[in-house]
C-alpha cells in the first residue's frame, strides 16, 4: 500500500533530518560556572550568534541574545541588578530570567508601561540553559519548541562523574578561546601522532616517540553519535587507548592501564564564530580496585592551584596553536575539499580522515554559521596569537583574583626593598656618626669615609636586593596571565 503524498513527504523529510546532523538542536558547553563573575553579564558567541550569559536572582545562569529589543545595543554592556534582573545600560529597560521586559522607565504611566511590556516585541531572546558537571550548557535555538526539544536531549557529559563513586577524581577545568576553527580542534585531538612531536619536552620526545602504530575503528560511524578508534599497539602499561568523538563538541580520550586504572581526557570545543572555538577540558583519574590513581598528563596531572594550572596550560596549548591557525588559512586559500588537498598515507590519520568524511557527508560540510561577518582574519603578526588575556584571563574570575594577588605581592616586595634600603642607609649613617664622635673625642685623625659599614647594613642591603629581585620575578611571572610566546625552533 502506497502512502499519501503529504505523509510520504513528511516521512522522507524526517529521515533526511535524521541523516543530517542538526547543529542547532544541541547542547553546547560555553563556560565553567566557577570561573564566571556572577555580578556582571558576559558576552560570548555561539555558532556565530552574539549571546550574553548572566545569573538571575534565583542563582541560575541565563543566556539571551546579546541584543536589547529596544534599540539593538548589546545587553552584555548592561548590569545585573540587585532584584535579579538584567538592565540595559542604554535606557534602563529591565528583563527577567525568561526574557520578559519588566520595566520601561520612560513610560508615560504605569498602564502604558504594562501595555508595552506585555508586547512580545519587548522581550529579549532567551536560549535554554542548564548547569551540569560544573559547566554551563546552552541550547542554540530559542522559543517554546526549543524549550521542549532541549529536554529530550542530554549534554555530552562525563559518565564517570555521575555514578557517585569516589573512584573518579576530577582535576581542574581549563578554558581558552582558540584562534582556529572547531573542526581543526577536533582534527588535532583525533591525531595522537602529533603529540610527542608538537608537544616535545612536555609529552614525549620528537626524536624517540614518533613511532608507527595503527588505529582501528571500535565504534561504527553514526550521524548523531559519532565514532571511536583505538590505538594499537599501545605502551606496555596501557591495555587500551581509545579516542571517542561525540558530536557536536566532545572528544573523550581514555587510556586504560593494565592495573585497572584509567586516565580520561575530557575535551570540549564549542564553535563560537568562524575561525575560533572555545576549548573547555579537564582530566579525570579513575582509581583501580586497589584505590591507586593513574598518572595524569605530564605536569598538568600534578596537584596545583587552579590559577597555576591555567597559567601553565599555555605551555601546552601554544605549542600547536600557530600550526592550526595557519593550517586553516592554507586550506581556505586552496578552495579545495580537505580530502583532496592533503596527502595522508599512514594509518595514524585514519581517525582524522573519518572525521572529515563525517563532517562532509553527515554534517552538511561544517558549522552553519549565522553570519560569516565574524570570519577571523589571518594574523600577519603571530605574536597576537599568543594573547592569553583576551582568550582566557578576562573571562576567568579565578585567574583575575590570582593576578590581583600577584600584583599586590609585587608592590609589597618593592616596598619591602625600599624599607630595607632605607634601614641600611640609616644604620650606615649612624655608624659613621658614631665613628666620627669617637674620633673627635679621642682627637684621632683618619677619614670616616673609610669606615666599613656594620653587618646590619649589609643585611639590610642584601634584603633590599632580594626583595627587589622577588618583586621583579613576580611581575615577570604575572605576564603569563597576559601573553605566552612560543617557538619550536627554540624548544630543544
Amino acid at each position: 500500500m502506497s502512502l499519501p503524498g503529504n505523509i510520504r513527504d513528511a516521512v522522507e523529510q524526517f529521515h533526511q533530518q535524521e541523516e543530517v546532523f542538526q547543529w542547532t538542536k544541541q547542547w553546547y558547553p560555553v563556560a565553567v560556572v566557577d570561573f564566571l563573575d556572577s555580578s556582571r553579564p558576559h558576552a560570548m558567541q555561539l555558532l556565530g550568534k552574539e549571546i550574553v550569559l548572566w545569573r538571575d536572582g534565583a542563582g541560575k545562569w541565563r543566556c539571551f541574545e546579546d541584543c536589547c529589543p529596544h534599540r539593538l545595543v548589546p545587553l552584555s554592556e548592561g548590569r545585573v541588578e540587585s532584584d535579579g534582573t538584567l538592565l540595559c545600560a542604554y535606557h534602563a529597560w529591565r528583563f527577567d530570567s525568561q526574557g520578559n521586559c519588566v520595566n520601561i522607565p520612560q513610560s508615560q504611566n504605569e498602564q502604558t508601561e504594562a501595555k508595552n511590556c506585555s508586547n512580545t516585541r519587548s522581550c529579549a531572546t532567551a536560549y535554554p540553559t542548564q548547569e551540569c558537571q560544573g559547566l554551563l550548557w546552552v541550547w542554540s535555538e530559542s522559543g517554546s519548541q526549543a524549550q521542549q526539544e532541549s529536554q529530550l536531549r542530554s549534554p555530552r557529559i562525563i559518565p564517570e562523574l555521575e555514578n557517585g563513586s569516589d573512584k573518579a577524581v576530577q582535576l581542574f577545568w581549563n578554558v581558552r578561546d582558540l584562534p582556529y576553527g572547531w573542526d581543526f580542534f577536533m582534527e588535532n585531538v583525533a591525531d595522537p601522532a602529533h603529540v610527542p612531536v608538537s608537544h616535545h619536552g612536555l609529552v614525549g620526545s620528537r626524536y624517540k616517540d614518533a613511532k608507527y602504530y595503527n588505529m582501528n575503528l571500535v565504534r561504527n560511524v553514526s550521524t548523531q553519535e559519532g565514532f571511536s578508534f583505538e590505538i594499537t599497539p599501545t605502551a606496555p602499561n596501557i591495555e587500551q587507548a581509545v579516542h571517542d568523538f561525540q558530536p557536536p563538541c566532545h572528544m573523550r580520550i581514555v587510556s586504560s592501564n593494565t592495573d585497572g586504572g584509567k586516565l580520561i581526557l575530557a575535551l570540549y570545543a564549542t564553535p563560537t564564530r568562524p575561525g575560533w572555538c572555545r576549548h573547555i577540558g579537564c582530566q579525570v583519574l579513575v582509581k583501580n580496585d586497589a584505590g591507586q590513581k593513574p598518572k595524569g598528563l605530564g605536569i598538568f596531572g600534578l596537584p596545583m592551584p587552579i590559577w597555576l594550572g591555567h597559567v601553565l596550560s599555555s605551555l601546552f596549548l601554544h605549542q600547536d596553536l600557530v600550526f592550526l591557525h595557519y593550517q586553516q588559512k592554507i586550506l581556505g586559500r586552496r578552495k579545495d575539499k580537505w580530502l583532496n588537498a592533503v596527502y595522508t598515507p599512514n594509518p595514524q590519520d585514519k581517525m582524522v580522515i573519518t572525521f572529515r568524511q563525517w563532517l562532509e557527508t553527515r554534517a552538511g560540510g561544517g558549522v552553519p554559521w549565522v553570519s560569516e561577518d565574524g570570519l577571523a582574519l589571518e594574523e600577519a603578526d603571530k605574536q597576537k596569537l599568543f594573547d592569553v588575556w583576551t582568550t582566557h584571563t578576562q573571562h576567568c574570575k579565578v585567574c583575575q583574583d590570582a593576578l590581583k594577588n600577584f600584583n599586590r605581592l609585587s608592590v609589597l616586595a618593592y616596598i619591602a626593598a625600599a624599607v630595607c634600603l632605607l634601614v641600611g642607609v640609616i644604620v650606615d649613617a649612624r655608624a659613621i656618626a658614631v665613628k666620627a664622635a669617637i674620633a673627635n673625642f679621642q682627637q684621632t685623625s683618619g677619614s670616616i669615609l673609610t669606615t666599613i659599614p656594620p653587618a646590619a647594613f649589609w643585611w639590610a642591603i642584601g634584603g633590599a636586593i632580594l626583595f627587589a629581585i622577588v618583586g621583579y620575578q613576580i611581575k615577570r611571572f604575572s605576564r603569563l596571565f597576559y601573553i605566552y610566546e612560543f617557538e619550536h625552533a627554540r624548544n630543544d
